[in-house]
């Protein structure tokens, strides 16, 4: 039977970039360093559409409609946004009250802090405790659940990973070809993907992408979204 570490290894040689693409994400470089386009992604993804054809082209309208054009540029002008307009982007309630009680929150620790907007998602994800994520600030906004929770704390410098669907599917794949027993609870699959990721000598986040990017190899889209992840 293979080991942990051997298989893998053999997913992580199928997936272009991937170290790369950790990286990035961890030094909040993701969306050209453009919080507010993260704040947006990770709100949609919150919906559980697909990543790519769905959220990738809905956030690439956001920034050349706002960002763009210096209309919504910074978290203050996320929060005070008006509904009709971001509708025209993506018709869900939701995902904006959740995009906008984010971004009203890093605008208070701004204001405290004298920072800017991509200091303020680092310094909230280098606070933020996975453990009490109910009780934080962001975890408070309505819309706003563990996935989106970790994801922002990723997209904010923390080497950690989702429980989403996806990636439990992948890890507890990897975890049966291995013989270990799958993990389901969500605290617990985290806990157990650090683990991986110190047996394996990888980071969590790449297992996260790793989950993220592999299903696609049977359809032969893997290197397609690859190349996506990494314009981002």
């Amino acid at each position: 039977m293979p080991t942990l570490k051997e298989i893998v290894d053999d997913h992580i040689a199928r997936v272009p970039y991937l170290s790369e693409l950790a990286s990035r994400c961890l030094a909040t470089e993701r969306w050209g360093g453009s919080v507010v386009c993260m704040l947006v992604d990770a709100a949609i993804t919150s919906t559980g559409v697909n990543y790519f054809t769905v959220v990738v082209p809905r956030v690439e309208e956001f920034r050349r409609r706002f960002v763009s054009t210096g209309e919504i540029v910074s978290v203050e002008d996320l929060a005070s946004a008006k509904l009709e307009k971001l509708f025209e982007i993506w018709g869900n309630r939701r995902s904006w009250k959740a995009a906008q009680g984010i971004a009203a929150h890093l605008a208070k620790l701004k204001k405290q802090h004298h920072i800017d907007d991509r200091q303020a998602l680092r310094r909230w994800a280098r606070q933020a405790k996975l453990e009490e994520w109910r009780n934080d600030a962001i975890g408070r906004v309505k819309g706003v659940g563990i996935n989106t929770f970790q994801y922002l704390r990723m997209m904010g410098g923390i080497d950690t990973t989702m429980p989403d669907k996806i990636v439990k599917r992948v890890i507890n794949r990897i975890l049966a070809e291995a013989g270990e027993a799958k993990v389901e609870e969500d605290l617990t699959f985290i806990a157990k993907v650090h683990e991986i990721a110190k047996t394996t000598q990888r980071r969590a986040i790449e297992l996260c992408f790793l989950a993220w990017l592999v299903q696609y190899e049977s359809s032969g889209l893997i290197e397609r979204y690859a190349e996506i992840m990494r314009r981002i």
